[in-house]
């Protein structure tokens, strides 16, 4: 099969110049890490508020409570994911966040639990859960405030959010939020496009003349809707 050639495509040079041109970027990069350590550290170091409300959520175990979901530990991420009562089926952008979550007991092992909370009713959620083939707890804040009060829906509808919670014995606190673009940060699948030399291939992005573009998100799919492409195939067979 001829393999396709580009007329876009970044510098070739001798791997001389590519070694130097690696160890001037290397700054950059190490810099941008650093910074991410620095707002992390002033991360925790943030005020907490007291949650009081005494929501009850429907999970498979039957009504558990918010404190319920910490397990034994004393901290817990909530994702919101965007599932209203009738939606029928997941967003697909809080699904491809779901399919980079990894096994729970790396997180339970720093006394950290996870959580997917929606609004649409269990028996909603559990088809969709089964189809995506996922095994983190999910449950359902159908008929409570909650998913108002946290700010994960709104009058214009549903937003994909994670919240992070920490406790002191039956006493529950929200540290902090993630919205937005900052949900980027728990796809790995963006992380390897950006090392690649035509990133994510999105019409925002600062990229030379030539390369590959469409508009943001419009390329992403659940992940049993993408067509298969010849390519996918294993080299082996």
């Amino acid at each position: 099969m001829a393999t396709e050639v580009r007329t876009a495509l970044p510098p070739v040079v001798s791997q001389q110049e590519w070694d130097t041109a690696r160890e001037a970027f290397l700054v950059s990069e190490k810099a941008y890490m650093r910074a991410g350590d620095a707002l992390n550290a002033e991360r925790r170091r943030q005020p907490v508020v007291e949650i009081t409300t005494p929501y009850t959520f429907e999970s498979t175990n039957g009504p558990v409570t918010l404190l319920d979901l910490f397990g034994d530990r004393s901290q817990l991420v909530v994702y919101h994911f965007m599932f209203a009562p009738g939606q029928g089926e997941g967003c697909d952008g809080c699904s491809m966040i779901v399919d980079h979550m990894g096994p729970v007991q790396h997180l339970n092992a720093r006394d950290t639990s996870l959580v997917l909370i929606s609004r649409a009713p269990l028996q909603e959620l559990l088809p969709y859960k089964q189809r995506m083939g996922w095994d983190q707890e999910w449950v359902s804040s159908f008929e409570t405030s909650f998913n108002q009060d946290m700010g994960s829906t709104q009058d214009d509808g549903e937003h994909h959010m994670i919240s992070v919670f920490v406790r002191d014995g039956d006493r529950i606190f929200r540290s902090t939020k993630v919205e937005a673009r900052g949900g980027e940060t728990f796809i790995s699948t963006f992380k390897y496009l950006d090392l690649t030399p035509y990133g994510r291939q999105e019409e925002w992005e600062d990229s030379p003349a030539g390369w590959p573009k469409t508009e943001a998100y419009s390329w992403w799919k659940r992940h049993d809707e993408y067509e298969p492409s010849a390519s996918s195939s294993s080299c082996c067979h």
